[in-house]
């Protein structure tokens, strides 16, 4: 499975109109190469290098394995959206307090849909743990200016 975007490549800069300084807004996606036993998806956004841990800037679940991507700042109609680490269920772009921060698209195949209405980063992981068939992940940095 592949993830990929035509906004940035795998461990490259994000374009500051994805962040905070910028327009906020999600970035485009190209999804390839779902298992076809897959039978939804799910994208988890978050940022290892966060002063006080892990910091979680968008959950989406239940996207249907045929997508085959996510337009810019879009989701699509059937996905769910779970609280990122602002409270809010949206995306939320990189916004490091200082230096340069790594931030992890990661994307999920599973063999099962999900019955979450709501979740955070924690029960989403535990809920999709036992059904996951494949991974894949997309890097970029991002520094304030």
């Amino acid at each position: 499975m592949k993830l990929e975007s035509s906004d940035f490549k795998h461990g490259e800069a994000i374009p500051s109109v994805f962040t905070c300084q910028g327009e906020d807004r999600s970035p485009s996606l190209k999804i390839s190469d779902v298992p076809a036993e897959a039978k939804s998806l799910v994208l988890i956004l978050d940022d290892p290098d966060a002063p006080n841990g892990r910091w979680v800037h968008w959950l989406v679940w239940n996207i249907p394995p045929e997508t085959g991507g996510i337009d810019g700042n879009h989701v699509p109609k059937e996905a769910v959206q779970g609280k990122n680490s602002w409270g809010r269920t949206s995306y939320g772009g990189p916004c490091p307090p200082s230096g340069t921060h790594r931030y992890f698209f990661k994307l999920y195949a599973l063999d099962e849909m999900l019955s979450l209405s709501s979740a955070d980063v924690k029960a989403l992981e535990k809920e999709m743990e036992p059904y996951i068939i494949d991974q894949s992940e997309l890097m970029g940095t991002y520094s304030k200016k």
